[in-house]
């Protein structure tokens, strides 16, 4: 009786955590990119927020903020506006083109504030829009970088409202550099800015001091947010401002943190390190000059334009009159594809620069997972098949440990008679049977724990596997075969809808497509090559469970529930075989036909 009791209050947490999953964490971030991939389409070049219109030449600093939310970086705030074209043609830019991205440069400011990731696209139609990632700040989802130099103490000398000069024709690509010139309180700028075939741009500002007596002056840089974004799902991964600083490590703050509080206190002065904002497949980051300690914050600043802001400012430089000095940083701004990100990590310097991706409390389990999932898809060209090659990886991997599981389970059904014997002997002495249970198995060497040891193993790999589909951009968009064209996406058929062959728009709790009923066809399977439990309650858990398990999975990424499928037919084989092999009776027909024989009516 204790050990149903046990098994029951297992069960019932084990079907509460998978509920609890499915309806706070999966159907909502269903939902959100539902609504998301809705109005994306007519929203990429007009801005996805609206947000009430601020007067022309209101200043930052005239806007009313909370104490302790304050920039020391303050700038003119643009009046909102919903043509993207109208306000992109509304000033002089620089055009940005390079293998990954196409943009411009905003010649006021000197921001990169216009930037399309060419490769990426909104949905799995090549003939969909392109993602968009910086946008002007006239535009309800303003988004850019900006740097520019401070005077300590008294404000922005080269900031927001600096007018750049570019030379005729210029334009930025991998091959070609652009130098822009700027000219303001005795200071003459030039700055060059150059970009890699991927997301990394570098500035390099030659400040010269056209006065009299010396100068200083600090580089500052800041990522700036007028929108906030859909977070998908804030128990799965992590959305908002973020950064390393020195010895300090990663820093996390959640939009909903960040406004919550009034400024979040980061490290006053630090070596080496980034900061930025991140989305679940995008990110922005600053990477200040390695050799000059900076201070950074993040920031919420309300008004009637209320905004994110990612920022630092670098020591001063002293220039003396008539000479130059330097000053170098760096802006990511593009998709956190993991070979780049650590790249730029190895190749720069940058301090743990490849936690921009957020592999999770358990990243020994899904790093290791995604490079692997990655170096098999590299040789086959299919990510689906690549999760089902590392499975069969993992089953040889864990076969020792597996086979002696299924061993202990051959010989434990060899013994049933046995125990059927034991429990209608001492069916009043539940100690005596007890003890006399484990007489049986002491002598024949079994662990009644032994068939555990499977299902413990899976769980870990799941998540794993979940976190790598959900997080990681190469796996968004990866098709598999025929139906499924993103395995980072629930399987889109329904067996309700007759997999598309009736026209009607399902909730998603009845879209349970094929993969999911293949799921639950060899889940229902494998609990069927074991003995039927003696306890009635048990029966029935064991027989519901592999439905529960297909309805609540369903809206799970497709390439997880083919992993689930994948490694429940190749544990039917290897199981069946290990039976074999030990004399046990494989009983999965006999059993598949006794659940669905019709009982017999006892006799009052």
């Amino acid at each position: 009786m204790e050990n149903n009791r046990n098994f029951l209050i297992a069960m019932a947490l084990s079907v509460a955590v998978l509920i609890g999953w499915q309806y706070f964490v999966v159907s909502p971030r269903t939902e959100a990119q539902r609504k998301l991939a809705e109005t994306s389409q007519t929203n990429a070049d007009k801005g996805s927020l609206q947000t009430p219109q601020t007067p022309a030449g209101t200043k930052q600093s005239d806007i009313a903020a909370p104490s302790g939310r304050e920039s020391v970086i303050s700038s003119p705030q643009l009046p909102a506006s919903n043509d993207r074209q109208a306000v992109l043609s509304s000033g002089q830019r620089v055009p940005i083109e390079t293998p990954q991205l196409s943009g411009s440069i905003n010649l006021a400011g000197a921001r990169i504030d216009d930037l399309r990731l060419k490769k990426y696209h909104e949905t799995v139609k090549d003939s969909s829009p392109t993602i968009v990632l910086l946008s002007p700040e006239q535009l309800p989802n303003g988004y850019f970088t900006e740097n520019g130099l401070i005077v300590p103490g008294k404000g922005p000398v080269i900031g927001a409202s600096t007018e750049w000069q570019a030379p005729e024709g210029a334009k930025l690509t991998p091959s070609t550099p652009v130098t822009l010139t700027a000219k303001a309180d005795g200071l003459t700028v030039h700055r060059t800015i150059s970009v890699d075939d991927k997301f990394m741009f570098t500035i390099e500002d030659s400040i010269e001091n056209d006065g009299s007596s010396p100068v200083k002056v600090s580089p500052y840089g800041r990522v700036v947010r007028y929108s906030k974004p859909e977070v998908a799902s804030a128990y799965v991964l992590f959305e908002g401002l973020l950064g390393v600083f020195g010895d300090d490590g990663l820093k996390e703050v959640k939009y909903s943190a960040i406004e919550d509080s009034k400024k979040d206190a980061l490290p006053k002065s630090t070596d080496g390190g980034w900061m930025g904002i991140t989305d679940k497949y995008w990110a922005t980051a600053l990477v200040p000059e390695a050799s000059r300690p900076f201070s950074s914050q993040f920031l919420y600043l309300t008004g009637q334009r209320p905004h994110y802001q990612s920022e630092y400012v670098s020591d001063p430089i002293d220039i003396a009159p008539g000479q130059a000095s330097t000053a170098t940083a760096r802006t990511f701004a593009g998709a956190k594809v993991v070979d780049i990100i650590d790249g730029y990590e190895d190749t720069l310097g940058i301090k743990q620069f490849g936690q921009l991706i957020d592999w999770g409390w358990f990243f020994f389990i899904t790093r290791p997972m995604f490079h692997a999932l990655d170096y098999i898809y590299k040789l086959v060209g299919n990510f689906g098949v690549a999760i089902m090659i590392v499975t069969v990886v993992l089953k040889l991997f864990f076969f020792p440990l597996a086979n002696k599981s299924y061993k202990s389970m051959a010989r434990m059904k060899t013994v049933q008679p046995k125990i059927m014997e034991l429990r209608e002997r001492f069916k009043d002495d539940k100690q005596k049977q007890q003890q006399e249970m484990m007489r049986i198995y002491k002598e024949e060497k079994i662990n009644p724990a032994a068939g555990c040891w499977p299902v413990v193993i899976q769980i870990p790999v799941f998540f794993a596997l979940y976190k790598v589909l959900y997080v990681t951009i190469e796996m968004r968009h990866a098709p598999f075969f025929g139906w499924i064209h993103d395995l980072a996406a629930p399987d889109p058929t329904s067996i309700f809808n007759l997999f598309g062959l009736i026209p009607v728009t399902l909730p998603h709790i009845l879209m349970v497509g094929v993969w999911p009923i293949l799921m639950g066809i060899t889940m229902f399977c494998q609990m069927r090559l074991n003995p039927t439990p003696p306890d009635p309650t048990q029966q029935l858990i064991f027989t519901w469970m592999p439905v529960i398990f297909t309805f609540m999975l369903a809206a799970f990424p497709a390439g997880l529930v083919i992993y689930w499928t994948w490694n429940n037919t190749l544990s039917i084989i290897q199981q069946s075989v290990i039976m074999k092999r030990n004399g046990a009776k494989i009983e999965l027909w006999d059993n598949v036909r006794n659940t669905f024989r019709r009982k017999p009516k006892t006799s009052s």
